[in-house]
């Protein structure tokens, strides 16, 4: 009867005030980008490294480590399942349960003379600079489960078919139809973050130099840059490798990763690249910093081009930040020319 009784006081609180159901804490989550250089000039040569022990593979575990993030991009990590095993394994202490990787344009023949040279084949006329197919790769890594049947690539999307795009027809004549934007990829990866989404929008951007007075590479760098921008306002003109038009659905939360090659103020890009996405109305830029650089994440050949902000961590505009940082220290080695990034949200 007492049981009774106390369930009835329940019932007629419930009644009087309103009972609902308990909402979800936010899960905090860090979000990380890394260009690591783990590429190599041979193809299947990364897999063999990471079969023993290899010391910059390592160093990049290390720093991986020391951060801790939940997701992560790795750029330059060369195409290969295998290789991605292994580094999971026997570098990450299997701390990364969930990954994806897909093929990407580096070192694809394009078939056509896209360097002029009077010859076929070679890197320079790959879809994207590389000398064998899955060079400098992207994987995505995650404590988190990846919905995979939800990936999104635009590996294949040609340049042409961008509105108002930067392609200089007058240099590639005949091919220009051909070409496809983006270097490497572009991946649209959800992520399952305790019954919430999470987009991460990977892709690394060609580097917007090694090019002549035509500026092809940078204007291409503006053009990549510009699609993961029109990815997030659902743009209709974009079709994936499945054949699926549109971007991103409304309301959806993301996060923007990856190495842009592109500096908001020094470097060679076209103007205004990299603030496609910086000054976008549904994009928050965090600005991470380290205590000696600054907001700078590369370090290249002084004087020119010198150190670069060109690594991005920038999430999705509604959600919360409550940290970032480049991990840059003092007087240590580092396994690369590029910075971790990480960006702390609650999802």
């Amino acid at each position: 009867m007492k049981l009774v009784g106390a369930l009835g006081v329940v019932v007629l609180v419930c009644a009087l005030t309103g009972c609902a159901p308990t909402e979800q804490q936010p899960t905090s989550v860090r979000v990380a980008t890394f260009n690591a250089s783990l590429n190599r000039a041979t193809e299947g040569q990364l897999a063999a490294d990471l079969s023993g022990e290899n010391a910059q593979a390592r160093a990049v575990a290390d720093v991986i480590a020391e951060n801790a993030p939940d997701i992560l991009l790795v750029n330059e990590f060369d195409y290969s399942s295998e290789a991605v095993e292994l580094f999971r394994e026997n570098y990450l202490d299997g701390v990364y349960p969930h990954s994806f990787t897909a093929p990407v344009n580096t070192g694809v023949d394009s078939g056509l003379d896209l360097d002029s040279d009077g010859s076929l084949g070679g890197p320079n006329d790959a879809y994207g600079f590389g000398v064998f197919p899955g060079q400098y790769g992207m994987l995505v890594l995650s404590k988190y489960p990846i919905s995979v049947e939800g990936v999104r690539t635009f590996q294949d999307f040609l340049w042409k078919d961008m509105p108002d795009s930067l392609l200089p027809r007058e240099y590639y004549g005949e091919a220009a139809d051909a070409l496809r934007l983006s270097s490497k990829s572009h991946w649209d990866v959800p992520i399952e973050v305790n019954g919430k989404t999470l987009h991460v929008l990977a892709s690394h951007p060609t580097p917007p130099t090694f090019d002549g007075p035509e500026d092809r590479n940078g204007k291409r760098n503006h053009d990549e840059i510009r699609l993961t921008a029109d990815y997030i306002d659902g743009a209709e003109y974009l079709y994936d490798d499945n054949g699926v038009r549109g971007g991103l659905a409304e309301g959806e939360s993301f996060v923007v990763l990856g190495d842009q090659n592109s500096d908001p103020i020094d470097g060679d890009s076209v103007d205004g690249a990299i603030a496609q996405l910086l000054d976008h109305p549904r994009v928050q830029d965090p600005a991470p910093t380290s205590v000696s650089y600054g907001t700078d994440t590369a370090d290249f050949a002084d004087p020119v081009p010198g150190d670069l902000r060109v690594d991005y961590v920038l999430p999705s505009s509604e959600l919360t930040v409550t940290g970032s940082a480049v991990y840059w220290p003092a007087d240590a080695e580092h396994p690369s020319d590029h910075r971790l990034v990480w960006v702390d949200l609650e999802i």
